[in-house]
């Protein structure tokens, strides 16, 4: 039986309240009767496009203070000086994972908060982080476990939660197969594999580890309920849905690093095109390693060692855009 020892109704500060999980999370949150604080941006989403009469519709239920979290004088002087908080959960990270903005979200910004919610009497951090950071090839990987060893060591209550891959994440070639065009595959399709977990699920999950002792001071690899599928079986069933002959064609995920070569070359003459490169080798980096475990021992990725939660499959998330129930949010970084 589960031990909810810690439970009870507190006082929490959410980061990345605007994103799809977290909006997922304060809605958990509020739920449970939680009393919940959210950090927006005055225009916040892709693009600035969520206004602030917006955001309070879609936190509903939970305050808003609208600053900007790199501001440190901001979160001094309107969030830890005029508010008191049991916990911080931060669903906050980078929105492309470029390298300056890796650093100053999925790094500083989470810093400066641990340091002055650690100075105001917080005493618990549940952080979503990734599990594509068990192999850090990239800079916001590196940004994120850097951050991750501070709130380790920062002697506060904590949980390091590693999702898989997000439903939205999977989803991008609905709409172009759907037309009539081609599923995409990397290779045979087969290269990665993943078990998929809902914003909703995830939300649960996060939720759990504020009461759950047995989620707490640990590091949480976590996907939704097995097995894990690949992207063929993704591309298998989307046909089956829609009824039609599966039509597939395939890309070289070498194509990736290829591009990312050439943007690391014209970078040095524009210095933009550098920040691009890391796209680029964000995107090999998708296409050819699995969002599983990893088995430290033998270098590979191992299914049966994923934890899994809730009851949503992406399956089932796949039938509910395919007939128009439901759609899908936009991410701002998308293979296709």
């Amino acid at each position: 039986m589960t031990d909810f020892s810690t439970s009870g109704v507190r006082r929490i500060l959410v980061l990345g309240g605007t994103g799809t999980i977290g909006r997922a999370v304060v809605a958990t949150l509020v739920k449970r009767g939680h009393e919940v604080v959210c950090i927006a941006r005055p225009k916040a989403g892709s693009g600035g496009k969520l206004t602030q009469e917006k955001i309070a519709r879609l936190l509903a239920g939970a305050k808003v203070l609208f600053g900007d979290v790199t501001n440190t004088t901001f979160l001094t002087e309107q969030v830890f000086c005029e508010q008191q908080f049991d916990a911080v959960v931060s669903c906050l990270a980078s929105r492309t994972g470029e390298p300056k903005d890796a650093w100053a979200i999925d790094y500083q910004a989470h810093a400066d908060v641990l340091s002055l919610a650690k100075e105001s009497g917080v005493t618990q951090v549940v952080l979503l982080s990734a599990i594509c950071v068990q192999k850090p090839r990239l800079v916001f990987q590196h940004a994120k476990l850097k951050f991750e060893k501070e709130l380790v060591e920062s002697g506060l209550t904590y949980s390091i939660v590693r999702p898989t891959a997000y439903f939205k994440s999977l989803v991008g070639q609905v709409d172009r197969v759907k037309k009539g065009q081609p599923f995409l595959l990397f290779g045979d399709g087969k290269l990665t594999a993943c078990k998929p977990i809902s914003d909703a699920d995830l939300a649960e999950y996060m939720a759990d580890c504020l009461e759950d002792v047995s989620l707490q001071n640990k590091i949480l690899p976590i996907g939704g309920p097995g097995p894990a599928i690949t992207l063929l079986d993704q591309g298998e069933y989307l046909f089956k849905i829609l009824d039609r002959k599966p039509c597939f064609k395939s890309v070289p995920a070498s194509l990736l690093s290829w591009v990312a070569s050439i943007l690391d070359g014209l970078g040095k003459i524009v210095p933009p095109l550098a920040a691009k490169a890391e796209l680029a080798r964000i995107g090999h980096y998708y296409a050819t390693e699995s969002m599983l475990v990893l088995n430290s021992e033998t270098g590979l990725y191992d299914a049966d060692a994923t934890p899994e939660t809730g009851s949503d499959t992406l399956f089932e998330y796949l039938q509910r855009l395919v007939d128009g129930s439901e759609t899908a949010d936009r991410v701002d970084y998308d293979l296709f």
